[in-house]
This record gives C-alpha cells, structure tokens and sequence, in this order.
C-alpha cells in the first residue's frame, strides 16, 4: 500500500501553515489569544485569493482537479522555496497512472558510469543513488570513507538505512543530527513521486518503526534537493574530513544522482583524504600521497608521507 496524495498534502500545508507567523505573513494581528501557531486557515485563504471553504477543502484532501494558478498562489502566500513548491504540486497534480513508468522496475547503472566511478577512485569519493536512496555503485574510495555498501546485501545498500539505522553513522558523520534531518526532507521530496512505489513505501516504514529520530524529521515534513552543500566526516585512520559534494543527474536516468566530493586544495582534508586513498589501496604498494621534495640518499630508507602522518597521530 503506497502513501496516500491526500493525506500528504494536507498534512504537509497544514505543516507550512504552522510555521508562517502572521507578522511575517502581513497580517494584522488582534488582542485575542491565537489558539493555533501560524496563520488560521481563514488568513492563508485571504493571502491566496481563494475562499476559506475552497482552501479547507484542498488542506483536507477533498479538492480534486486544483489547478496551477491556484497552486501557485498558495505556493506564494506559504512562502514555499522552488522545492516547496515542487513538492506541493507533485501532491496536488499526481501523474496519471497510465503514464507513470513502473516504479518498483530494478535500476542499473550503465557501464559508462561505472567507467567514469572508476576514474575517480583515487582522488575523489563518488557514488550513485536512485530511488529512495538505494546505494547503485560506488568507487573504493567513497566506501572507505562512508561504509563498504558492496559488503552489504543488496536491499541493504541504501544511504538513509545507514544513516538512521546503523550506529556507526553516528561516528562517520560529525553534524549527525543534520544529515539526518536533510535525509529525511529527500525522501519526502521522492514521496511525491514515488508514494506508490512499494520498496519505497517498505523503506519509510521500516525507518518509521526503527527510529524514533526518523519518525521526529519525517512528521516535519521538511523537503529537500541535494545539489551541492558539503559535510563532515570523521574517520578513525585520518581523523576529520571537510568535502564539498556536486550531486548531477546522468542524461537518460533522471531517477539516478551522481554524487562527486571534493576537498578544498590545500587543506587538512585534502591532505586527510590522500592519505585515505593511499591507505586502502589493494596490496602493499602504496604511494605517495604528494612528491617527496627532502632529498634522500641511495638506501637510506626514507619515510612516506603516509608513514609520517600516521606517526604524527600515533603520538
């Protein structure tokens, strides 16, 4: 059973209602005790231009056929961001079913992009997500940072499942409480697209039922698309790392999400994140992280930078 348009959508405007104050929104505030926070249904119908009765009935889920003017005039009077409003149109206006593509159909990654995960390994962390966050394919690297997701099952290679439901994360991501809050407002951005997709709906519940600080973002519903931002992980071999992600749509799959980080040159990250690299390299070989400019005699048995920086840490 998929989640239901219309009770997401009046849940979510009653949720943008809330938090728009009526000194905010413009409106003349009485003496009298609000019993409610944010503007009365009365005070947002008046901002769009639509009667109270009309406006209720759409918070209530039993307006059908609302049009795009009228959307938009709701989208204004809440204030909602270009996600927002998105999101509140994916609900109000849901796709017919007979031309939404089946949603449960396995995704696969083309060999393109895999090609391309493995250029970067080495020098970058990069991965795919598709529906629902399901992990697709990741470089050596990305997973040496994050979580070895190919050493998961299949189902279990999803970024929002480690996130609420591994304890690990807690460690691998500094800001914890704020990546958990973002993961939660994608897939609400997804379920207004995918609410009748059954292996999404299986994952929201089972997050639902595990974490209680899932159920806390879930009922914010906050929506969000990742584009570019950046996070701080920690790692136990190179301490704390800064990257900056770009996340880009693959031409021809616009359900899949590359996701590309970088450090800032120069900095302790970078350095932090060549080493990662040179540490969990496959075999004994392991290079160095930058050239050796310390000239060494012949045999003298000079040190990696990697040797040196664990060292550092040793003590």
């Amino acid at each position: 059973m998929g989640l239901d348009h219309n009770v997401e959508l009046g849940e979510f405007l009653r949720s943008r209602r809330a938090r728009l104050g009526p000194e905010e929104a413009g409106v003349p505030v009485s003496g009298s005790a609000r019993r409610v926070p944010g503007l009365r249904r009365e005070e947002l119908a008046h901002l769009a231009g639509v009667s109270t009765d009309y406006y209720s009935r759409l918070e209530q889920g039993r307006h059908r056929n609302v049009s795009g003017s009228v959307l938009d005039a709701v989208a204004r009077a809440l204030r909602l961001d270009e996600v927002e409003h998105t999101y509140l149109v994916q609900l109000a206006q849901p796709q017919p079913r007979t031309v939404r593509r089946a949603p449960s159909r396995p995704q696969r990654v083309r060999p393109g992009l895999h090609r391309m995960l493995e250029t970067l390994d080495g020098w970058t962390p990069a991965f795919i997500v598709g529906r629902g966050l399901q992990v697709l394919a990741s470089n050596r690297l990305a997973r040496a940072l994050i979580t070895d997701f190919e050493a998961l099952p299949q189902r279990e290679r999803n970024l929002a499942r480690f996130i609420f439901l591994d304890e690990s994360a807690r460690q691998v991501y500094v800001d914890w409480e704020r990546v958990a809050a973002e993961t939660a407002a994608v897939l609400r951005l997804d379920a207004g697209r995918d609410c009748e997709d059954r292996l999404f709906c299986e994952l929201i519940g089972e997050l639902a039922v595990k974490s209680e600080e899932f159920r806390t973002a879930w009922a914010a519903h906050d929506v969000s698309r990742r584009s570019h931002g950046s996070k701080r992980y920690r790692h136990p071999l190179v301490g704390e790392i800064t990257i900056a992600y770009e996340a880009f749509t693959p031409p021809g799959d616009a359900d899949q999400t590359l996701f590309v980080y970088t450090t800032e040159s120069g900095s302790a990250s970078e350095t932090a994140l060549q080493l990662l690299a040179n540490l969990t390299l496959p075999g004994p070989a392991r290079p160095r992280s930058r050239p050796d400019t310390t000239a060494t005699p012949s045999g003298g048995g000079g040190t990696t930078d990697t040797d040196d920086y664990l060292e550092t840490r040793a003590r």
